[in-house]
């Protein structure tokens, strides 16, 4: 079974049985994050979008590691011109790697990267289904609510759904509940909070509200692991 470790905001380090896969390692500038860029070795990056708390150290993490970034058609280019190595995809489409399959999926939400010269455009942003060791897990991005979670959840039936509540620039909690409903996840869990003043809330209410509707929802704490 995977290994799923949370490093804060919206970074997680995936462990299969031969492989390592760090998803958005937002680390420098991270007030919670339990682990050092240079102390994460992995074999994949994958990147939501380009906004400096996901993309985060994840150039840095690839090119140090030889690792590969996977993510939209815009921001793997943006990499690969930074040096690193990057499989390019987009929304809907699927690929197949070493450790499992890889899906993108819609988030509403932007995605730029700050360059010396301002901020450069890159397509739309992504959510992200990983499979591996047989157990599925979506990790949804910065997004608002959309009805087509439920397509999501019906068409890939879910173990672990990592969903923020942060507000203000993504779902707060009642709609990551909604989200919940929407998607059947065997388990979910909450993101994107706390890391700022602007995006303070209390995932102890987002879990009782997901029970009370019937789902299971825990937190996982920074640095804690769990498997799924």
């Amino acid at each position: 079974m995977p290994k799923l470790t949370y490093y804060g905001h919206d970074a997680f380090l995936i462990e299969t049985e031969r492989h390592r896969i760090a998803i958005d390692p937002f680390i420098t500038g991270n007030p919670f994050a339990a682990v050092q860029p240079e102390d994460l070795k992995v074999d994949y990056v994958l990147i939501t979008h380009g906004h400096g708390d996901h993309l985060g150290d994840g150039l840095e993490i690839a090119k140090q590691c030889g690792a590969t970034v996977i993510s939209t058609f815009e921001l793997a280019g943006y990499c690969q011109r930074q040096g690193a190595k990057a499989h390019p995809m987009h929304i809907g489409g699927a690929h197949d790697f070493d450790f499992g399959r890889v899906k993108l999926t819609i988030a509403h939400h932007g995605n730029t990267v700050e360059t010396p010269s301002g901020f450069l455009s890159l397509g739309p942003p992504c959510g992200l289904l990983v499979f591996a060791d047989g157990r599925t897990l979506y990790h949804a991005g910065d997004t608002g609510l959309f009805l087509d979670m439920q397509l999501i959840g019906e068409m890939h039936p879910i173990d672990v759904a990592l969903l923020p509540i942060g507000d203000n620039f993504t779902m707060g909690i009642d709609d990551a509940v909604k989200a919940v409903e929407l998607l059947r996840p065997k388990l979910a869990v909450p993101m994107h909070y706390n890391t700022f003043d602007l995006i303070k809330a209390d995932p102890s209410e987002f879990v009782s509200k997901v029970q009370s509707a019937g789902r299971n929802a825990a937190i996982l704490r920074v640095g804690e692991t769990m498997t799924y």
